[in-house]
C-alpha cells in the first residue's frame, strides 16, 4: 500500500464543472461569484458582511489595519499561531506579545500587558474557546481566526461567535477550501467601510478571482455533510487514542465538545521522530503539529510556555479528511492506539 497522504482536497466533479464553468464563462477573476461567495460565508455564519482574498496574509493584513494600529503597537497571541503572522507584523511595523496557552488551548489572557492593543484569538486543531465571557470583556479588539476551528463547538459556543473580525484561510487542507485564498466577515458596518477603502488601491490584486470562490461555493454547499465525515472518522480515532499512552490533544474529551475533524493531533509521551517513523512503517504520514507555529522557535522556553510546550514538542498529526478509504481509516486507527 502506498503512503496515506496526509491531506487530499474533499473535491467531488461537481466541483470541476464549477470551476470549468467559469472558465467557459470567461470570468476567472474576481467577479460575480466571489460577492456571491462571501454573501453565503455570511449567511452561514451569521455575519453582515465580509471580503474575501487572494492570500492569507492578506486576510490578515488588512485585518490589522482596518483596526487603526500604528508602527510600533503591540498585537498579542498565542505561541501557538501560526509564522504567517510574523511576517504580517514585519510588513506593517507592529510588536507582538507572545501568550501562552490555557487548559483549552487558546491565549492565557490572564497574562496579557497593558501594551496590547489587540489580541489574536487563534484557535488550533478544531479547539473552541470555552472562556466566552472573559473574551466579551476585554478592552481590546479580537481578530478571531478560525482557519482550523470551522464546525467546531463547545455547548452553546461555536466558532466565529467572538472576534470583532473572523478571518479563515481557505487553502488545499482547509474545511472550506478554494485552493487558495482566505475571507474575513464581521458584523461592524464603520469596519466594512474601512476595509473597502483600504483595499480600493490594491484592488483587484488581493481580491480572491472567480475560479476559487466557484470553488468554495461547491465547498460550502456540502459542508455539513463533509463535517459529518469528518466527525465520524474523529471519532473513530478518538477511541483508538484510548487504547494508546498518547493523549488526545485539547477539549477533545469534553463531553460537549464537538470537533470538525478539521485535524486529528495527539501528544506523544516518548520523541515524536520515532512516532513518525513507526507510522511511516505502516504507510501512514504523520506529521508535527505545531512544525509551523511562532513556538517552534520556542520548544526550551518551558519558563515562559509551560502549557504550550507538550505541544510544541511533542504533538503528532495524523491524515484525517473525507475522501480516507475504510481500508486508510482501519490502517491509521491501528497505528495511534500503539502509540506511546
Amino acid at each position: 500500500m502506498a503512503l496515506i497522504r496526509f491531506y487530499k482536497p474533499a473535491l467531488f466533479r461537481k466541483d470541476m464543472d464549477a470551476v470549468l464553468q467559469t472558465m467557459v464563462d470567461e470570468k476567472i477573476g474576481p467577479g460575480e461569484r466571489k460577492r456571491e461567495f462571501v454573501k453565503q460565508l455570511c449567511a452561514y455564519f451569521g455575519k453582515k458582511d465580509g471580503i474575501s482574498f487572494r492570500s492569507y496574509l492578506d486576510a490578515i493584513i488588512y485585518s490589522l489595519l482596518s483596526l487603526d494600529l500604528e508602527e510600533g503597537d503591540t498585537v498579542a497571541l498565542s505561541v501557538l499561531s501560526p509564522k504567517v503572522y510574523l511576517e504580517a507584523f514585519r510588513r506593517l511595523g507592529l510588536r507582538h506579545e507572545l501568550l501562552d496557552v490555557d487548559s483549552s488551548f487558546m491565549p492565557d489572557i490572564s497574562k496579557l500587558s497593558d501594551k496590547a492593543k489587540v489580541l489574536i484569538l487563534f484557535e488550533p486543531v478544531c479547539q473552541v474557546p470555552r472562556n466566552l465571557e472573559e473574551l466579551n470583556n476585554l478592552s481590546i479588539p479580537v481578530i478571531e481566526d478560525i482557519t482550523e476551528s470551522i464546525g467546531s463547538s463547545y455547548g452553546e459556543v461555536k466558532t466565529g461567535s467572538v472576534g470583532r473580525i473572523v478571518l479563515f484561510a481557505t487553502e488545499e487542507s482547509g474545511v472550506i477550501s478554494t485552493g487558495g485564498g482566505a475571507v474575513i466577515l464581521f458584523n461592524d458596518k464603520d469596519l466594512h467601510e474601512k476595509i473597502r477603502k483600504l483595499t480600493a488601491n490594491a484592488s483587484p490584486y488581493v481580491d480572491m478571482p472567480d475560479m476559487n470562490a466557484a470553488l468554495g461555493i461547491v465547498q460550502l454547499s456540502k459542508i455539513d455533510n463533509l463535517l459529518a465525515r469528518r466527525g465520524n472518522i474523529y471519532r473513530t480515532f478518538q477511541q483508538a487514542v484510548m487504547k494508546s499512552s498518547a493523549t488526545l490533544f485539547g477539549s477533545s474529551n469534553m463531553v460537549d465538545f464537538v470537533s470538525n475533524g478539521h485535524g486529528f493531533s495527539v501528544i506523544v509521551n516518548n520523541h515524536p521522530d520515532d512516532a513518525i517513523k513507526f507510522a511511516e512503517k505502516y504507510q501512514v504520514s504523520a506529521k508535527r503539529t505545531f512544525a509551523n507555529s511562532i513556538g517552534r522557535n520556542y520548544q526550551d522556553r518551558f519558563d515562559l510556555y509551560p502549557n504550550a510546550i507538550p505541544a510544541l514538542t511533542r504533538a503528532l498529526s495524523f491524515p484525517i479528511y473525507p475522501f480516507l478509504s475504510s481500508v486508510e481509516i482501519d490502517t491509521i486507527q491501528k497505528v495511534i492506539s500503539h502509540l506511546s
